[in-house]
């Protein structure tokens, strides 16, 4: 397993370093959010190529692995087209126009970190697949299964839900408050979670032992998405831009978890 860890370390290394060849020629470096989801569906994928015996059980995380990610990086990507360079990495990085001091700051600040933790993230999968060789589906993985399709329902039907509301020209200004978003404020990084979490149950119902190992991947994913640069980060940005709108919404609404209005939206 450990050959194969380190061959899906080395194609990571190597895709990234080329985009960030890509980034440093452009000066731009937002469209890495894409490839958080894209590289973690390769990663599994790599991961299952290396099988002698390719079993249900890996097939299954292979394919959880890859519906997860491939959606949310065509997502993101086409969120970057849309709106263009992020401005969390225009403050974060040199102007491009000083392009040694931007490429050198986006390797190591942006590309070489999203790789460490991209592969902290999918350890699950990666894990999960190898041990998992030509075993079946047990009934011991329901429950990941379960919790995995709870997380895709918030996540992917949360993004369109957001997605047609700003859609509505008639919403400028507004909070959205409709849909999951009135049972938390983040049914997107709620949904990431649970589904992680369930790719975690899953990988481990085939090798519990292996699977402990990689009990660090989905608890940074939950801690970043709630206190880092997911659900914290959003907030921050929300205060600013829509005020007592937004502290109203906050008083009513679950912060993460779903849960009950705490009085009518």
């Amino acid at each position: 397993m450990t050959d194969a860890l380190t061959v899906n370390g080395a194609l990571l290394v190597c895709a990234v370093l080329g985009l960030w060849v890509i980034s440093a020629a452009i000066g731009k470096a937002s469209f890495v959010d894409s490839v958080w989801g894209f590289a973690m569906a390769g990663l599994a994928l790599a991961s299952f190529m290396q099988l002698t015996d390719q079993g249900s059980a890996a097939a299954l995380l292979l394919a959880m692995v890859a519906a997860w990610g491939v959606r949310l990086g065509v997502h993101l990507l086409r969120r970057y087209w849309r709106n263009g360079e992020d401005a969390r990495y225009r403050n974060m990085l040199p102007p491009p126009e000083d392009r040694f001091s931007f490429a050198l700051t986006s390797l190591w600040k942006v590309w070489l970190l999203q790789a460490a933790l991209i592969m902290l993230v999918s350890s699950p999968a990666q894990v999960g697949i190898l041990a998992a060789s030509d075993a079946p589906i047990t009934a011991w993985a329901l429950p990941g299964i379960a919790l995995y399709l709870l997380g895709i329902f918030f996540e992917w039907v949360g993004d369109w839900q957001l997605a047609r509301f700003k859609a509505d020209p008639s919403n400028e200004g507004k909070v959205m408050n409709e849909g999951l978003w009135r049972y938390t404020r983040h049914p997107n990084y709620f949904g990431d979670a649970c589904a992680w979490w369930g790719i975690w149950l899953v990988a481990a119902s085939v090798d519990l032992s292996a699977a402990l190992w990689t009990l660090p991947g989905p608890i940074f994913l939950t801690f970043t998405l709630v206190k880092w640069s997911g659900a914290a980060m959003t907030e921050d940005a929300m205060d600013e831009k829509y005020g007592d709108d937004f502290a109203r919404y906050k008083r009513r609404t679950s912060a993460f978890i779903p849960m009950p209005p705490k009085e009518p939206a």
